[in-house]
Protein backbone atom coordinates (compact mmCIF):
# COMPACT_ATOMS: atom_id res chain seq x y z
CA UNK A 1 0.00 0.00 0.00
CA UNK A 2 1.18 3.51 -0.85
CA UNK A 3 1.05 5.60 2.33
CA UNK A 4 3.06 8.98 2.86
CA UNK A 5 4.85 8.89 6.12
CA UNK A 6 5.39 12.87 5.73
CA UNK A 7 1.97 13.90 5.83
CA UNK A 8 0.62 16.77 8.24
CA UNK A 9 -1.45 15.68 10.91
CA UNK A 10 -4.00 17.62 12.65
CA UNK A 11 -2.34 19.25 15.92
CA UNK A 12 -4.68 18.84 18.17
CA UNK A 13 -8.28 16.51 18.38
CA UNK A 14 -9.90 19.59 18.84
CA UNK A 15 -8.79 21.24 15.75
CA UNK A 16 -9.95 18.42 13.67
CA UNK A 17 -13.41 17.98 15.60
CA UNK A 18 -13.82 22.25 14.81
CA UNK A 19 -12.28 21.74 10.92
CA UNK A 20 -14.23 18.70 10.33
CA UNK A 21 -17.66 20.18 11.94
CA UNK A 22 -16.97 23.07 10.14
CA UNK A 23 -16.78 21.23 6.85
CA UNK A 24 -20.27 19.90 7.55
CA UNK A 25 -21.55 23.06 9.12
CA UNK A 26 -22.23 24.97 5.64
CA UNK A 27 -24.85 26.82 4.24
CA UNK A 28 -26.82 23.90 4.26
CA UNK A 29 -27.49 24.09 8.21
CA UNK A 30 -28.36 27.37 8.16
CA UNK A 31 -29.93 28.52 4.67
CA UNK A 32 -31.28 24.87 3.59
CA UNK A 33 -32.07 23.00 6.38
CA UNK A 34 -34.74 25.63 8.12
CA UNK A 35 -36.59 25.82 5.02
CA UNK A 36 -36.53 22.07 3.97
CA UNK A 37 -38.11 22.01 7.54
CA UNK A 38 -40.87 24.64 6.50
CA UNK A 39 -41.51 22.81 3.88
CA UNK A 40 -42.05 19.81 5.33
CA UNK A 41 -44.39 19.88 8.15
CA UNK A 42 -41.97 20.71 11.32
CA UNK A 43 -41.69 17.72 13.91
CA UNK A 44 -41.73 14.64 12.12
CA UNK A 45 -39.55 15.90 9.52
CA UNK A 46 -36.73 16.50 12.12
CA UNK A 47 -37.21 13.03 13.66
CA UNK A 48 -36.71 11.49 10.96
CA UNK A 49 -33.81 13.46 10.04
CA UNK A 50 -32.19 12.15 12.84
CA UNK A 51 -32.94 8.78 12.58
CA UNK A 52 -31.09 9.15 8.95
CA UNK A 53 -28.05 11.17 10.40
CA UNK A 54 -27.35 7.84 12.65
CA UNK A 55 -28.27 5.55 10.70
CA UNK A 56 -27.04 6.73 7.45
CA UNK A 57 -24.76 9.74 7.96
CA UNK A 58 -22.54 8.38 10.70
CA UNK A 59 -21.86 5.06 9.50
CA UNK A 60 -20.49 7.23 6.06
CA UNK A 61 -18.84 9.26 7.74
CA UNK A 62 -16.88 6.55 9.88
CA UNK A 63 -15.91 4.87 6.43
CA UNK A 64 -14.81 7.95 4.68
CA UNK A 65 -12.60 8.95 7.87
CA UNK A 66 -11.34 5.33 8.18
CA UNK A 67 -10.27 5.37 4.58
CA UNK A 68 -8.42 8.82 4.56
CA UNK A 69 -6.53 7.76 7.72
CA UNK A 70 -5.77 3.55 6.44
CA UNK A 71 -4.20 5.21 2.96
CA UNK A 72 -3.04 8.59 4.55
CA UNK A 73 -4.02 9.43 0.71
CA UNK A 74 -6.46 11.74 -1.09
CA UNK A 75 -9.90 10.57 -2.38
CA UNK A 76 -8.28 8.96 -5.40
CA UNK A 77 -5.11 8.15 -3.95
CA UNK A 78 -7.41 6.38 -1.29
CA UNK A 79 -9.04 3.61 -3.77
CA UNK A 80 -5.86 3.53 -5.59
CA UNK A 81 -4.21 2.40 -2.57
CA UNK A 82 -6.80 0.27 -1.52
CA UNK A 83 -7.63 -1.84 -4.88
CA UNK A 84 -5.11 -1.13 -7.24
CA UNK A 85 -5.00 1.28 -10.06
CA UNK A 86 -7.08 -0.04 -12.15
CA UNK A 87 -9.76 -0.76 -10.37
CA UNK A 88 -13.07 0.55 -11.06
CA UNK A 89 -13.62 1.13 -7.14
CA UNK A 90 -11.32 4.40 -7.90
CA UNK A 91 -14.79 5.83 -9.54
CA UNK A 92 -15.91 6.94 -5.95
CA UNK A 93 -12.68 9.00 -5.41
CA UNK A 94 -12.94 10.48 -8.99
CA UNK A 95 -16.81 11.17 -8.54
CA UNK A 96 -16.36 13.03 -4.55
CA UNK A 97 -13.54 14.98 -5.82
CA UNK A 98 -15.23 16.25 -9.01
CA UNK A 99 -18.38 16.81 -7.34
CA UNK A 100 -15.79 19.06 -4.83
CA UNK A 101 -14.63 20.67 -7.33
CA UNK A 102 -17.99 21.73 -8.89
CA UNK A 103 -19.58 22.53 -5.35
CA UNK A 104 -17.08 24.71 -4.64
CA UNK A 105 -17.26 26.71 -7.80
CA UNK A 106 -21.00 27.88 -7.40
CA UNK A 107 -21.15 27.53 -3.51
CA UNK A 108 -18.93 30.18 -3.36
CA UNK A 109 -21.23 31.83 -5.82
CA UNK A 110 -24.33 32.08 -3.23
CA UNK A 111 -22.09 32.61 -0.51
CA UNK A 112 -21.11 35.95 -2.19
CA UNK A 113 -24.35 36.23 -1.60
CA UNK A 114 -23.70 36.19 2.15
CA UNK A 115 -20.80 38.60 2.18
CA UNK A 116 -22.92 41.24 -0.07
CA UNK A 117 -25.78 40.74 2.72
CA UNK A 118 -22.93 41.57 5.37
CA UNK A 119 -22.32 44.75 3.58
CA UNK A 120 -25.83 45.91 2.99
CA UNK A 121 -26.57 44.77 6.55
CA UNK A 122 -24.09 47.01 7.94
CA UNK A 123 -25.18 50.10 6.47
CA UNK A 124 -28.39 49.86 7.14
CA UNK A 125 -30.07 48.88 3.89
CA UNK A 126 -32.66 46.75 5.27
CA UNK A 127 -33.75 49.38 8.17
CA UNK A 128 -37.34 50.67 8.01
CA UNK A 129 -37.66 49.44 4.25
CA UNK A 130 -41.18 47.51 3.06
CA UNK A 131 -40.90 43.81 2.21
CA UNK A 132 -41.10 45.01 -1.22
CA UNK A 133 -38.12 47.15 -1.18
CA UNK A 134 -35.75 44.38 0.77
CA UNK A 135 -37.02 41.66 -1.77
CA UNK A 136 -36.71 43.25 -4.26
CA UNK A 137 -32.74 43.85 -3.10
CA UNK A 138 -32.25 40.04 -3.74
CA UNK A 139 -33.54 40.45 -7.38
CA UNK A 140 -31.00 43.34 -8.01
CA UNK A 141 -28.35 41.43 -6.50
CA UNK A 142 -28.98 38.01 -8.85
CA UNK A 143 -29.58 40.53 -11.72
CA UNK A 144 -26.27 42.02 -11.39
CA UNK A 145 -23.60 39.48 -12.84
CA UNK A 146 -20.89 41.91 -11.87
CA UNK A 147 -21.78 41.82 -8.34
CA UNK A 148 -22.12 38.69 -7.99
CA UNK A 149 -18.63 38.02 -9.06
CA UNK A 150 -16.75 40.72 -7.34
CA UNK A 151 -18.15 39.00 -4.15
CA UNK A 152 -17.12 35.46 -5.84
CA UNK A 153 -13.88 36.68 -6.15
CA UNK A 154 -13.20 37.76 -2.87
CA UNK A 155 -14.96 34.29 -1.13
CA UNK A 156 -12.34 32.09 -3.05
CA UNK A 157 -9.39 34.46 -1.96
CA UNK A 158 -10.18 33.96 1.53
CA UNK A 159 -10.62 30.48 1.08
CA UNK A 160 -7.66 30.45 -0.65
CA UNK A 161 -5.81 32.59 1.88
CA UNK A 162 -6.57 29.66 4.62
CA UNK A 163 -6.25 26.83 2.04
CA UNK A 164 -2.21 27.54 1.45
CA UNK A 165 -1.49 27.63 4.91
CA UNK A 166 -1.81 24.11 5.31
CA UNK A 167 -3.62 21.76 7.54
CA UNK A 168 -2.05 23.10 10.50
CA UNK A 169 -1.50 26.98 10.27
CA UNK A 170 -3.98 27.14 7.59
CA UNK A 171 -7.39 25.43 8.02
CA UNK A 172 -6.81 24.00 11.57
CA UNK A 173 -5.91 27.52 13.04
CA UNK A 174 -8.57 29.23 10.80
CA UNK A 175 -11.53 26.74 11.96
CA UNK A 176 -10.44 26.92 15.58
CA UNK A 177 -11.03 31.11 15.27
CA UNK A 178 -14.06 30.58 13.29
CA UNK A 179 -16.41 27.60 14.40
CA UNK A 180 -16.38 29.02 17.92
CA UNK A 181 -17.12 32.85 16.70
CA UNK A 182 -19.76 31.01 14.54
CA UNK A 183 -21.54 29.03 17.61
CA UNK A 184 -21.56 32.29 19.86
CA UNK A 185 -23.57 34.33 16.83
CA UNK A 186 -25.87 31.53 16.71
CA UNK A 187 -26.82 31.56 20.23
CA UNK A 188 -27.19 35.23 20.04
CA UNK A 189 -29.64 34.90 17.53
CA UNK A 190 -30.80 31.95 19.79
CA UNK A 191 -31.15 33.70 22.66
CA UNK A 192 -33.14 36.62 20.48
CA UNK A 193 -35.50 33.99 18.81
CA UNK A 194 -36.49 32.11 22.56
CA UNK A 195 -37.01 35.95 23.64
CA UNK A 196 -39.52 36.66 20.78
CA UNK A 197 -43.21 35.68 20.77
CA UNK A 198 -42.92 33.38 18.43
CA UNK A 199 -40.53 31.03 20.68
CA UNK A 200 -43.22 28.62 21.68
CA UNK A 201 -45.29 28.15 17.99
CA UNK A 202 -41.06 27.54 17.07
CA UNK A 203 -40.60 24.95 19.62
CA UNK A 204 -43.78 23.08 18.88
CA UNK A 205 -43.21 23.68 15.05
CA UNK A 206 -40.16 22.04 15.15
CA UNK A 207 -40.33 19.88 18.11
CA UNK A 208 -44.33 18.08 18.02
CA UNK A 209 -44.12 15.26 15.73
CA UNK A 210 -47.27 15.78 13.13
CA UNK A 211 -46.56 11.90 11.09
CA UNK A 212 -50.11 13.22 9.41
CA UNK A 213 -47.96 15.24 7.24
CA UNK A 214 -45.24 13.63 6.62
CA UNK A 215 -45.48 12.78 3.17
CA UNK A 216 -43.31 10.22 1.40
CA UNK A 217 -41.20 12.95 -0.48
CA UNK A 218 -41.01 14.30 3.09
CA UNK A 219 -39.05 11.33 4.08
CA UNK A 220 -36.96 11.36 1.20
CA UNK A 221 -35.71 14.78 1.39
CA UNK A 222 -35.04 13.51 5.04
CA UNK A 223 -32.60 11.04 3.97
CA UNK A 224 -31.16 13.07 1.09
CA UNK A 225 -30.40 16.31 3.83
CA UNK A 226 -28.71 14.09 6.04
CA UNK A 227 -26.38 12.36 4.05
CA UNK A 228 -25.24 16.07 2.46
CA UNK A 229 -25.46 17.86 5.55
CA UNK A 230 -22.20 15.66 6.73
CA UNK A 231 -20.55 16.89 3.62
CA UNK A 232 -20.05 13.09 2.71
CA UNK A 233 -19.67 12.49 -1.30
CA UNK A 234 -17.33 15.38 -1.89
CA UNK A 235 -13.84 13.88 -0.82
CA UNK A 236 -13.64 16.04 2.37
CA UNK A 237 -13.84 13.65 5.30
CA UNK A 238 -11.32 11.16 3.74
CA UNK A 239 -9.12 13.88 2.67
CA UNK A 240 -9.68 15.29 6.68
CA UNK A 241 -9.17 11.54 7.75
CA UNK A 242 -6.16 11.32 6.03
CA UNK A 243 -4.13 13.65 8.43
CA UNK A 244 -5.71 12.05 11.80
CA UNK A 245 -3.38 10.93 14.04
CA UNK A 246 -3.36 6.74 13.76
CA UNK A 247 -4.56 6.26 17.90
CA UNK A 248 -7.54 8.82 17.03
CA UNK A 249 -10.95 7.05 18.54
CA UNK A 250 -13.03 7.37 14.54
CA UNK A 251 -16.17 6.28 16.32
CA UNK A 252 -16.11 9.13 18.94
CA UNK A 253 -14.70 11.97 16.86
CA UNK A 254 -17.31 10.85 14.10
CA UNK A 255 -20.21 11.40 16.90
CA UNK A 256 -18.88 14.57 18.05
CA UNK A 257 -18.49 16.28 14.36
CA UNK A 258 -22.08 14.95 13.90
CA UNK A 259 -23.39 15.83 16.98
CA UNK A 260 -22.19 19.41 16.14
CA UNK A 261 -23.55 19.50 12.84
CA UNK A 262 -26.68 18.37 14.45
CA UNK A 263 -27.11 20.50 16.97
CA UNK A 264 -26.42 23.78 15.10
CA UNK A 265 -28.86 23.06 12.82
CA UNK A 266 -31.89 22.44 15.32
CA UNK A 267 -30.40 25.83 16.92
CA UNK A 268 -30.36 27.75 13.67
CA UNK A 269 -33.97 26.33 13.31
CA UNK A 270 -35.16 27.23 15.86
CA UNK A 271 -33.54 31.05 15.87
CA UNK A 272 -35.71 31.34 12.32
CA UNK A 273 -38.75 29.95 12.95
CA UNK A 274 -38.69 32.11 16.21
CA UNK A 275 -38.63 34.93 14.73
CA UNK A 276 -40.37 34.14 11.29
CA UNK A 277 -43.41 33.06 13.41
CA UNK A 278 -43.11 36.10 16.10
CA UNK A 279 -44.19 38.38 12.84
CA UNK A 280 -46.94 35.97 11.15
CA UNK A 281 -45.21 34.40 8.69
CA UNK A 282 -45.04 31.06 7.35
CA UNK A 283 -42.51 28.78 8.08
CA UNK A 284 -42.35 27.54 4.66
CA UNK A 285 -40.82 29.82 3.04
CA UNK A 286 -38.41 27.76 0.46
CA UNK A 287 -35.01 28.74 -0.87
CA UNK A 288 -35.66 32.56 -0.26
CA UNK A 289 -36.34 32.01 3.17
CA UNK A 290 -32.52 33.74 4.18
CA UNK A 291 -32.32 36.38 1.97
CA UNK A 292 -36.11 37.39 1.32
CA UNK A 293 -37.99 36.69 4.87
CA UNK A 294 -35.26 36.78 7.01
CA UNK A 295 -34.33 40.59 6.14
CA UNK A 296 -37.91 41.81 6.30
CA UNK A 297 -38.53 39.95 9.76
CA UNK A 298 -35.30 42.04 11.12
CA UNK A 299 -36.67 44.86 9.61
CA UNK A 300 -39.72 44.75 11.60
CA UNK A 301 -37.89 43.80 15.31
CA UNK A 302 -36.42 45.70 18.50
CA UNK A 303 -32.70 45.58 17.36
CA UNK A 304 -33.27 44.07 13.99
CA UNK A 305 -30.40 46.14 12.29
CA UNK A 306 -28.13 44.48 14.92
CA UNK A 307 -29.33 40.81 14.60
CA UNK A 308 -28.89 41.18 11.04
CA UNK A 309 -25.58 41.99 10.99
CA UNK A 310 -25.00 38.86 13.16
CA UNK A 311 -26.88 36.49 11.00
CA UNK A 312 -25.24 37.33 8.10
CA UNK A 313 -22.01 37.26 9.56
CA UNK A 314 -22.75 33.68 10.82
CA UNK A 315 -24.00 32.50 7.45
CA UNK A 316 -20.51 34.01 5.99
CA UNK A 317 -18.78 31.69 8.39
CA UNK A 318 -20.96 28.77 7.97
CA UNK A 319 -19.99 28.93 4.46
CA UNK A 320 -16.63 29.51 4.74
CA UNK A 321 -15.64 26.91 6.97
CA UNK A 322 -17.64 24.80 4.64
CA UNK A 323 -15.55 25.73 1.45
CA UNK A 324 -11.87 25.48 2.60
CA UNK A 325 -13.07 21.60 2.48
CA UNK A 326 -14.21 21.23 -0.70
CA UNK A 327 -10.55 23.18 -2.23
CA UNK A 328 -8.41 21.41 0.50
CA UNK A 329 -10.07 18.25 -1.07
CA UNK A 330 -8.87 19.62 -4.65
CA UNK A 331 -5.64 20.27 -3.14
CA UNK A 332 -4.73 17.25 -1.75
CA UNK A 333 -4.89 15.30 -4.50
CA UNK A 334 -2.76 17.80 -7.01
CA UNK A 335 0.00 17.66 -4.35
CA UNK A 336 -0.35 13.65 -3.76
CA UNK A 337 -1.12 12.37 -6.92
CA UNK A 338 0.85 15.13 -8.98
CA UNK A 339 3.73 16.19 -6.28
CA UNK A 340 2.64 20.18 -7.10
CA UNK A 341 3.26 22.08 -3.87
CA UNK A 342 0.32 23.55 -1.48
CA UNK A 343 0.80 27.30 -2.86
CA UNK A 344 0.40 26.14 -6.56
CA UNK A 345 -2.15 23.91 -6.22
CA UNK A 346 -4.39 26.01 -4.52
CA UNK A 347 -3.70 29.42 -6.46
CA UNK A 348 -4.70 27.02 -9.50
CA UNK A 349 -7.82 25.52 -7.86
CA UNK A 350 -8.86 28.65 -7.13
CA UNK A 351 -9.00 30.10 -10.16
CA UNK A 352 -10.11 27.50 -12.20
CA UNK A 353 -13.48 27.81 -9.61
CA UNK A 354 -13.34 31.51 -10.11
CA UNK A 355 -13.67 31.20 -14.05
CA UNK A 356 -15.99 28.43 -13.97
CA UNK A 357 -17.83 29.88 -11.51
CA UNK A 358 -18.54 32.69 -13.40
CA UNK A 359 -21.53 30.95 -15.23
CA UNK A 360 -23.62 30.21 -12.26
CA UNK A 361 -22.78 34.38 -11.38
CA UNK A 362 -24.31 35.15 -14.80
CA UNK A 363 -27.45 32.28 -14.54
CA UNK A 364 -30.15 34.48 -13.61
CA UNK A 365 -28.60 37.91 -15.70
CA UNK A 366 -26.80 37.40 -18.78
CA UNK A 367 -27.07 34.17 -19.16
CA UNK A 368 -31.01 34.15 -17.78
CA UNK A 369 -32.34 32.90 -21.34
CA UNK A 370 -29.82 29.92 -21.83
CA UNK A 371 -30.74 26.46 -20.72
CA UNK A 372 -28.64 23.22 -19.83
CA UNK A 373 -30.00 20.44 -18.28
CA UNK A 374 -33.70 20.33 -19.49
CA UNK A 375 -35.26 23.50 -19.13
CA UNK A 376 -32.77 24.55 -15.95
CA UNK A 377 -29.89 27.65 -15.66
CA UNK A 378 -26.32 26.89 -15.78
CA UNK A 379 -26.80 26.96 -11.52
CA UNK A 380 -29.31 24.96 -11.48
CA UNK A 381 -27.77 22.64 -13.71
CA UNK A 382 -24.08 22.14 -12.00
CA UNK A 383 -26.60 21.57 -8.72
CA UNK A 384 -28.57 18.98 -9.98
CA UNK A 385 -25.34 16.97 -11.58
CA UNK A 386 -23.84 17.59 -8.27
CA UNK A 387 -26.00 17.36 -5.52
CA UNK A 388 -28.43 14.80 -6.60
CA UNK A 389 -25.97 12.73 -9.22
CA UNK A 390 -22.52 12.94 -7.76
CA UNK A 391 -22.65 13.21 -4.46
CA UNK A 392 -24.67 9.69 -3.77
CA UNK A 393 -23.12 8.21 -6.30
CA UNK A 394 -19.54 8.51 -4.49
CA UNK A 395 -21.34 7.89 -1.44
CA UNK A 396 -22.71 4.79 -2.56
CA UNK A 397 -19.76 3.03 -3.82
CA UNK A 398 -18.30 4.08 -0.99
CA UNK A 399 -20.61 2.20 1.41
CA UNK A 400 -20.61 -0.45 -0.64
CA UNK A 401 -17.06 -1.30 -0.83
CA UNK A 402 -16.38 -0.90 2.37
CA UNK A 403 -19.00 -2.93 3.68
CA UNK A 404 -18.50 -5.20 1.02
CA UNK A 405 -15.32 -5.82 -0.31
CA UNK A 406 -12.69 -3.79 1.96
CA UNK A 407 -10.78 -5.97 4.43
CA UNK A 408 -12.84 -6.73 7.76
CA UNK A 409 -9.56 -6.96 9.78
CA UNK A 410 -8.10 -3.57 8.01
CA UNK A 411 -11.17 -1.83 9.07
CA UNK A 412 -11.40 -3.58 12.20
CA UNK A 413 -8.03 -2.52 12.81
CA UNK A 414 -8.81 1.29 12.32
CA UNK A 415 -11.29 1.11 15.08
CA UNK A 416 -9.27 -1.14 17.64
CA UNK A 417 -6.49 1.52 17.05
CA UNK A 418 -8.92 4.39 18.65
CA UNK A 419 -10.54 1.92 21.17
CA UNK A 420 -13.60 2.03 19.34
CA UNK A 421 -13.65 -2.07 18.22
CA UNK A 422 -16.46 -2.66 20.58
CA UNK A 423 -18.59 -0.62 17.95
CA UNK A 424 -17.30 -2.77 14.92
CA UNK A 425 -20.16 -5.05 14.46
CA UNK A 426 -22.90 -2.34 14.62
CA UNK A 427 -20.98 -0.26 12.27
CA UNK A 428 -20.50 -3.33 10.18
CA UNK A 429 -23.92 -4.20 9.53
CA UNK A 430 -25.13 -0.22 9.02
CA UNK A 431 -22.75 0.59 6.28
CA UNK A 432 -23.45 -2.64 4.69
CA UNK A 433 -27.57 -2.75 4.50
CA UNK A 434 -28.86 0.25 5.80
CA UNK A 435 -26.88 3.34 4.56
CA UNK A 436 -26.41 1.97 1.02
CA UNK A 437 -30.03 0.88 1.18
CA UNK A 438 -31.33 4.15 2.16
CA UNK A 439 -28.50 6.24 -0.03
CA UNK A 440 -29.73 3.53 -3.42
CA UNK A 441 -33.58 4.78 -2.63
CA UNK A 442 -32.17 8.51 -3.03
CA UNK A 443 -30.35 7.70 -5.76
CA UNK A 444 -33.54 6.25 -7.41
CA UNK A 445 -35.61 8.83 -6.55
CA UNK A 446 -33.02 11.49 -7.68
CA UNK A 447 -32.76 10.07 -11.08
CA UNK A 448 -36.80 9.63 -11.20
CA UNK A 449 -37.48 13.28 -10.54
CA UNK A 450 -34.79 14.14 -13.71
CA UNK A 451 -36.20 12.00 -16.13
CA UNK A 452 -33.57 9.28 -16.55
CA UNK A 453 -36.41 6.40 -16.62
Amino acid sequence: MNTSPSRPLWATRLGFILAAAGSAVGLGNVWKFPYVTGENGGGAFVLVYLGCIVLVGLPIMMSELMIGRHTRRNAVGAFTALSGRGSPWRLAGWTSVLAAFIILSYYSVVAGWTLDYVVRSLVGSFSGESPEIIEGIFDALIASGSRQMLWHLVFIVLCLGIVVGGVQKGIERWSKILMPLLFILLVLLLINGLLSEGALAAATFMFRPDFASLTPGAVLEAMGHAFFTLSLGMAAMITYGSYLPKNEDLFSVSLRIVALDTIIAIMAGLAIFSIVFSVGMAPGGGPGLIFKTVPVVFSQIPGGPFFAIIFFVLLSFAALTSAISLLEAQVAYLIDERGWSRPRATGALAALAFIVGIPTALSYNVMADWTFIGALSFFDSADLIASNFLLPIAGLITAIYVGWFWSGSQEKEELIAGGAGWVYPVWHFAIRFISPTAVAIVLFFKMREAGLF
